[in-house]
């Protein structure tokens, strides 16, 4: 079916000079809202320090919540990330941060299973994973960079409770502005990622099923652009022999928004420091990691926590981008609980 793309959302365009300052995107946390933070941990652990059963009303924030939600509106209808700093990292142990970090998540969303553990608070650190690992996954690998790419929810947050000892900064692209300049310089290509493809499942599909999915890169909603881009994955799905072959124009799609995504161009810059979150709206904004070191003797690994979440502020989306409520996935809805490694 021939697919004639059109420029969508203007207004969440940006480019890499929109957002040199690091001030637009920032949102420092004031001592008030520090305290109020730290009332609702203290409220929240007096119930149970197990994130599972607590749910937003058991951390209020009456005045952080209002900054949250104008916030979520930001993720969804702006630039499409944020983040947030001033967490006192060294006031907190790994339990308390994570009871931090998954209150404020409950105030921007639902969290959403992230792999076939049903893992809803997940680990970005070095797992042991081998990188030619065929069913390995980004936040199992440590050290290597990884691509631009987003992730499958609504939002994803990375909180940092290390930096590791050096390298690993955090990049995000505007795939509205790449979507957008792609529709303007080459709509064909465009048009062949409008196209469903075939994206490896990394082996965790269900028992019995196919090892790869199907879906568009890009879709339109109504007025609203939707993006699922995971290069390697799409590329990983020829390994499987009834998975759809990619075409010329598939490919040569792929690797133009690879160039533009990592151009510079459509993209900026972070350094995540203990206590930082990040927030991205996994449709409009692509996100990457540098390469990295840790020294694991001397306490310095990067290790992140990760929610994906499902924002009420959608009020509409593509059917498939509706979040599965059953399934293998939310069946097995649990918390990884990775240690920090200490000196």
């Amino acid at each position: 079916m021939e697919v004639r793309p059109e420029v969508l959302e203007t207004h969440c365009e940006w480019r890499m000079g929109d957002m040199a300052d690091a001030a637009v995107w920032t949102e420092e946390l004031t001592p008030p809202e520090l305290e109020e933070l730290d009332a609702a941990l203290r409220q929240s652990l007096a119930r149970s320090d197990d994130v599972l059963s607590l749910g937003r009303d058991d951390f209020p924030l009456p005045t952080l919540g209002v900054r949250l939600s104008r916030i979520e509106r930001e993720l969804i209808d702006g630039r499409g990330f944020v983040l947030l700093r001033g967490l006192p990292r060294e006031r907190y142990d790994q339990r308390e941060m994570e009871v931090l970090y998954w209150g404020i998540g409950m105030h921007l969303g639902e969290p959403w299973p992230q792999n076939a553990r049903g893992h809803v608070l997940g680990d970005v650190t070095d797992q042991g994973r081998a990188a030619d690992d065929p069913n390995a996954r980004g936040n199992e690998l440590g050290g290597m960079a990884l691509e631009y790419h987003s992730d499958g929810s609504d939002l994803v947050g990375l909180m940092c409770l290390d930096a590791g000892l050096s390298g690993g900064v955090s990049r995000v692209a505007n795939a509205v502005a790449i979507h957008n300049d792609l529709v303007r310089e080459a709509p064909d290509l465009a048009a062949a990622l409008y196209h469903p493809q075939p994206f490896d499942f990394r082996g965790e599909q269900a028992a019995g099923t196919k090892g790869w999915y199907q879906l568009p890169v890009f879709t339109r909603w109504g007025e609203q652009l939707f993006v699922r881009y995971i290069r390697p994955y799409i590329l990983a799905s020829q390994r499987h022999e009834d998975a759809p072959r990619l075409g010329e124009a598939d490919r040569e799609a792929l690797t133009r928004v690879f160039d533009m995504a990592r151009s510079g161009d459509y993209s900026v810059s972070m350094a995540l420091e203990p206590g930082d979150i990040q927030f991205v709206n996994n449709y409009h904004v692509l996100h990457a990691r540098d390469a990295y070191q840790d020294d694991r003797a001397r306490g310095h690994v990067r290790h992140l926590k990760r929610l994906w979440l499902a924002t009420g502020v959608l009020d509409s989306r593509p059917p498939h981008f509706q979040r599965a409520t059953s399934g293998h996935w939310e069946q097995r809805r649990s918390v990884s609980r990775i240690p920090v490694v200490d000196a």
